[in-house]
C-alpha cells in the first residue's frame, strides 16, 4: 500500500500526486498487516469495575486551575494551542514557577536552552527543579525519561518533533500522529502528567489537523489579540472535567496576571453620555461577565448599506437589522451599521441579543441610554423575548457593579433584589419603552 505523508490518503499503486491534498510526491510505501489473532480480553459489567478518583497537580494559578477543574490530572496529556506570540511559552514558564516545588522537564523542540533562560530572567523566574531540554528527537527524550520521572513534562511544540520509526518530515500528519501517540503511551505508563504545546493554522485549528484534539485528554485554546491587553483560555475538550469554562490573563512586562474580576475589567474607560452604548451580561462557563456592547449607525453614502460585527456573529447582527425594520418599521436600510464588543471581547451566545437591539436603536435615534441599566435576553424572528439560562446569576452581577436596572426577559420572571429594579420584558417594543424611559437626563 501507499500512503500520503500529507493527509493519511491511501492507495494500492503509487501516484505522482495525491487526489485528496494534491500535494506531488507525498506517497510513501508501507505495509498493511492483519492479524486475526485470539485474545482473552473478557468484557466486564460497569458495576464489577472499580476506579480510583484521579489525582489533580494544581499549577497554583487560580485561573488556570479553574479551566481545568482543579488541576492537571497525573498521567494525562494536555495540548495547549494558540497564534505565534500569544504568550503559550510564557505561561508555561509561570507553570513550572507555580510548580516550583515539583520536578519538571521543559523539552524545546523551537529554542535553545540559553534563550529559555533569557525569557525566564526577564519574567523573574526562579525555578530550582526545572530541567531544560533542547531537542526533538523523541527517542532522546525517551531515554531521558528513563533516568528521570517528573512529574510534569513540557514539549514545546509537537509539530516540531520527529521519530526515526516512520520516515516523513516533522510536522506532518503522520509524524504528529506518531509523536503524539509515543507521549500518550510515555504519559500512561509512567504516570507524567504532560502538556503538549500545538501550533495553530490560518483557519485558527490547531496543526495536525484534528487528529491531535481527538488523542489528547484535554484541549485547551490560548486566545488574544496582540494589541490588547487581555488573554483568555478555553478549554474545548476535558475528559476530567467542564468543557465551559475560561480564564482570563492580563499580558504585562513581568508575564499574565490573573484577572480575578473581569467584568470590571471590560468596563474600565467606558464612556458616559454618549448613544450607541449599553451593558450586558454573558455567561462563560459558570462565570458571569459584563461587557459593554456599541453600535453605531450613519447615513450610507453607497447603494448598499454597510454591516459590520466586530466581537459577535455577523448573520446575527443583520437578522436583528430586519427584525427592527419590519417590527419597529426603522428604515435602516438606508444607514450603515456598525456593532462593536468593546475591549476585544467575542460574545456568540444568543442573550446579547436585546443589548445589539437597544444599542443600534439609541445610536439610530441619537439618544444615550441609562448607564445603570443592564439588559440580556435572545430575541426571536417575530420580536419576541425568549428566556436566557443562570438569570439570576447575571443580575447579581450587575449589582455587585453598581447597577440599578436590569431589563430581561419575562419568561424568566424574577423577582425583585434589593437594590436592583428588575423589568420584565416580552417583545422589542417593551425592551425599547423602558429603555428610553429609564433614560437619564
Amino acid at each position: 500500500m501507499y500512503r500520503c505523508t500529507e493527509c493519511e490518503n491511501k492507495s494500492r499503486k503509487w501516484i505522482g500526486k495525491c487526489p485528496v491534498c494534491n500535494k506531488f510526491n507525498t506517497m510513501e510505501e508501507f505495509s498493511e498487516k492483519e492479524t486475526n489473532k485470539k485474545t482473552n480480553v473478557k468484557a466486564v459489567t460497569l458495576k464489577n469495575i472499580h476506579s480510583d478518583e484521579e489525582e489533580r497537580i494544581p499549577t497554583n494559578i487560580n485561573e488556570l486551575d479553574r479551566v481545568l477543574s482543579g488541576g492537571i490530572v497525573s498521567g494525562s496529556l494536555t495540548l495547549i494551542g494558540g497564534e505565534p506570540g500569544v504568550g503559550k511559552s510564557t505561561l508555561l514558564l509561570q507553570i513550572c514557577q507555580s510548580m516550583k516545588e515539583k520536578q519538571i522537564l521543559y523539552i524545546s523542540g523551537e529554542e535553545s536552552t540559553s534563550q529559555i533562560v533569557l525569557r525566564a530572567k526577564r519574567l523573574g523566574l526562579t525555578c530550582e527543579n526545572l530541567l531544560i531540554m533542547s531537542n526533538n528527537n523523541v527517542e532522546v527524550i525517551e531515554a531521558t525519561l528513563e533516568k528521570i520521572n517528573p512529574t510534569l513534562l513540557i514539549i514545546d511544540s509537537i509539530q516540531t518533533m520527529y521519530t526515526s520509526n516512520i520516515n516523513s518530515t516533522a510536522g506532518s500528519v503522520s509524524m504528529v500522529r506518531e509523536c503524539c501517540t509515543r507521549f500518550i503511551n510515555i504519559s500512561k505508563t509512567k504516570n507524567i502528567a504532560t502538556i503538549l504545546v500545538g501550533h495553530v493554522t490560518k483557519e485558527g485549528s490547531i496543526a495536525g489537523p484534528k487528529v491531535l484534539e481527538h488523542m489528547v485528554d484535554t484541549v485547551l485554546y490560548f486566545e488574544g489579540e496582540r494589541n490588547l491587553s487581555y488573554r483568555i483560555i478555553r478549554v474545548m475538550k476535558n475528559r476530567f472535567g467542564s468543557t465551559n469554562e475560561i480564564g482570563i490573563f492580563k499580558m504585562e512586562e513581568k508575564g499574565l496576571i490573573e484577572i480575578q474580576n473581569p467584568s470590571e475589567y471590560m468596563l474600565s474607560g467606558r464612556p458616559e453620555n454618549v448613544s450607541g452604548s449599553i451593558i450586558t451580561c454573558t455567561i462563560e462557563g459558570s462565570r458571569p461577565i459584563l461587557a459593554e456592547v456599541q453600535a453605531l449607525v450613519s447615513a450610507t453614502s453607497f447603494g448598499i448599506p454597510r454591516r459590520t460585527a466586530t466581537g459577535c456573529d455577523y448573520n446575527r447582527v443583520v437578522m436583528l437589522l430586519a427584525v427592527l425594520e419590519k417590527k419597529m418599521d426603522y428604515k435602516l436600510s438606508n444607514y450603515d451599521s456598525y456593532v462593536n464588543i468593546a475591549g476585544g471581547m467575542k460574545i456568540n451566545e444568543p442573550s446579547l441579543d436585546t443589548a445589539l437591539i437597544t444599542a443600534i436603536c439609541s445610536s439610530y435615534k441619537n439618544i444615550p441610554i441609562n448607564p445603570k441599566i443592564v439588559t440580556f435576553g435572545e430575541v426571536g424572528l417575530s420580536g419576541e423575548i425568549r428566556a436566557v439560562n443562570m438569570a439570576e446569576k447575571r443580575i447579581k452581577e450587575a449589582q455587585k457593579l453598581g447597577f440599578e436596572i436590569c431589563i430581561i426577559p419575562k419568561a424568566n420572571e424574577y423577582k425583585k433584589i434589593d437594590g436592583m429594579k428588575i423589568l420584565n420584558v416580552s417583545n422589542i417594543s417593551e425592551l425599547l419603552n423602558f429603555a428610553f424611559k429609564n433614560t437619564s437626563k
